[in-house]
């Protein structure tokens, strides 16, 4: 039977993911002479050649996609053994590492972490900020246990390392200045603001999110002013300068300190003092989807499922009737796209 050296197959991986022994070397703290080492040596060990040469760099060939097919399963069935070990010796205790964006930490996260400690004291959750892509890197090298992202700029649910399963469906309101035309029109719609400056980001998550969500609703946004903080955006809006989408969680974090309107409420959106008039759109309001994901295997930790149990209350409250309908377990089925 060949040998299949768990830190090896790791490596092996990793250069699949990062695509050069350079990028696996950093990624990994090693060496790159380390890192051709160790290949080298898995390749004697199982008998097949694992890398050929493509240019000045290599690619993995048909003989390391089998091997990695497999090493996955290897994987996940690993961390259903730290999941079981991790539930005989810890039970409800123990810690829970959670990665998360940043409007999903006051409007998820910290309900979350409220209510496991009047519910389960002994389980501690430590929370870092995270965007998608770095989220998830940090899951798979296992420095958090657990990764909140937008559906949109997550991996693939066909990704092999990964379980997910989707919270909750973010509606998108309108900021507009307080004495804007529109501001009290009934049936507000995504499409009558096509004529409107807009106030997004340069680039990045949020850019594609408020283009895409223009786009589908019939035109191309013209950008007046780029930002990414809220509060700035939030200024610019009741300064006049533009209007600008705004994701209901991030209400949660105290952008604005006012009440949402709903359609046809005239002024009441907040009240004259905040100078922005928040509506809800009318029937072609845009949702981001927000996910959660964990090393495919660890899904039967109790601690995992206690954090995963106590995100979906938080999104239910949130936001009713938009949470994530799929159930409670994981899954890796295609999941609406944001």
């Amino acid at each position: 039977m060949a040998d299949w050296d768990i830190k090896k197959l790791r490596i092996l991986r990793t250069l699949q993911e990062r695509g050069t022994v350079t990028a696996t070397a950093e990624a990994l703290h090693m060496t790159p002479s380390a890192v051709s080492q160790q290949l080298t040596g898995l390749a004697k060990a199982l008998g097949v050649t694992l890398l050929e040469a493509h240019g000045r760099r290599v690619r993995l060939t048909g003989a390391a996609q089998l091997v990695l097919r497999h090493a996955e399963a290897v994987f996940a069935q690993l961390e259903r053994a730290d999941a079981e070990l991790l539930g005989y010796l810890q039970g409800d205790a123990g810690q829970v590492r959670v990665g998360a964006f940043s409007t999903a930490i006051p409007a998820l996260v910290v309900p979350a972490v409220q209510e496991l400690r009047r519910t389960h004291p002994g389980l501690s959750v430590v929370v870092r900020e995270a965007e998608a892509e770095a989220a998830y890197e940090l899951l798979a090298e296992g420095s958090v246990d657990l990764a909140l992202s937008l559906a949109a700029h997550a991996p693939t649910p066909r990704d092999p390392k990964f379980s997910r399963v989707s919270l909750l469906a973010d509606p998108l309101d309108v900021a507009l200045p307080a004495g804007h035309p529109l501001a009290g029109e009934p049936g507000l719609r995504l499409a009558d603001l096509a004529g409107e400056p807009w106030i997004f980001g340069s680039s990045g998550p949020w850019s594609q999110i408020t283009t895409t969500a223009c786009e589908n609703a019939g035109f191309v946004p013209e950008r007046a002013h780029a930002a990414a903080d809220w509060n700035a955006i939030w200024a610019m809006v009741a300064a006049g300068m533009g209007v600008a989408l705004v994701p209901r969680m991030a209400m949660a974090g105290g952008i604005g300190a006012l009440e949402r309107g709903g359609p046809g409420d005239g002024e009441g959106r907040g009240g004259s003092g905040s100078g922005v008039a928040l509506r809800v759109l009318s029937g072609d309001q845009p949702r981001r989807h927000v996910v959660a994901a964990v090393r495919r295997g660890s899904e039967g930790a109790p601690g995992l499922a206690r954090v995963l149990a106590a995100l979906r209350q938080a999104a239910v409250e949130q936001a009713p009737g938009e949470a994530g309908a799929d159930g409670p377990g994981w899954h890796t089925q295609t999941i609406q796209p944001s």
